[in-house]
């Protein structure tokens, strides 16, 4: 990769123009409320901007973090990693609902995700694919430009956890463009945009540190990228139903999956990895 006078400032320019993508796909062309339920335009767009700034910096899609070696079993690692989280927050979701006698079924089908819960109910084999083939193409994207091309490009002049701090950052205000559409469409207030806000800035910059932590350990972007597409995928399929609605509890499910694995990944990255780097000077 070429040598860049300013990291910082190329990183906040590449991240300006997907999100201005993302500001017009929400706000304008809403594909997340049509047919295909998903903001998927403006993440082709991410891509093709990765791509487009690597070629430029002399750099390849190898160089970030999508190598050839253990791709199959990063992915797997990932995927189950996030599986089981979720097999445990769903069992404490449950355990929630069946002790406040409301508890019904668990049902599978593909829904749309709102910050305020899912909506739609969707069967059709059809959605199906949609659902899973648009979540690979979100980690693709995201992973691929914050925990792959910011990654690098700021270390060049920061430390490796000044880096992920910093993309972790960009990461979580990425998330704020859904609260403040629902302000600007009048279906929540002033507050509750503030209050999601910050619950989706902490929740998703929490979650890129994980990410990060995964794509370092492993040195590779394959095992962050199957955790966080279980994360996506699995509220949009599988739903816990009680008398009063679907997915009431909801919070509770994702509060448990991300600080759980959030504390796993952190202790056995000190444990395990992190200490032998602070000793040799590389943080």
């Amino acid at each position: 990769m070429k040598k860049i006078k300013n990291p910082l400032l190329m990183v906040i320019a590449i991240y300006i123009l997907c999100f201005v993508f993302r500001l017009v796909e929400y706000f304008t062309m809403r594909t997340d409320q049509t047919f295909w339920g998903e903001a998927f335009l403006h993440k082709l767009m991410g891509i093709l901007i990765l791509c487009n700034a690597l070629k430029s910096l002399s750099s390849g899609m190898e160089y970030i973090g999508f190598k050839k070696r253990s791709v199959f079993s990063h992915l797997l690692m990932g995927l189950l990693f996030g599986l089981v989280m979720f097999a445990l927050a769903y069992g404490v979701e449950i355990m929630m609902a069946v002790s406040r006698g409301s508890f019904r079924t668990v049902q599978l089908y593909v829904s749309s995700y709102a910050v305020d819960g899912n909506a739609g109910n969707k069967t059709g084999i059809l959605f199906f694919i949609i659902c899973i083939l648009g979540n690979i193409l979100n980690v693709v994207m995201e992973e691929g430009v914050y925990r792959g091309l910011f990654q690098k490009i700021l270390e060049q002049k920061y430390t490796f956890i000044v880096s992920m701090l910093t993309a972790s950052l960009l990461f979580g205000l990425w998330h704020v463009v859904g609260p403040i559409r629902n302000y600007y469409d009048g279906l929540s207030s002033a507050g509750g945009m503030a209050a999601n806000i910050m619950m989706l800035v902490l929740t998703s910059g929490l979650g890129g540190v994980k990410f990060a932590l995964l794509t370092r350990m492993t040195g590779s972007l394959y095992m962050a990228m199957g955790d966080h597409f279980v994360n996506n995928t699995i509220v949009n399929l599988l739903h816990v139903i009680s008398f009063t609605g679907a997915d009431e509890l909801m919070f509770v499910r994702m509060a448990v999956a991300q600080s759980l694995s959030f504390l796993l990944v952190l202790l056995f990255y000190f444990r395990f990895y992190g200490g032998r780097r602070e000793r040799a000077g590389e943080l």
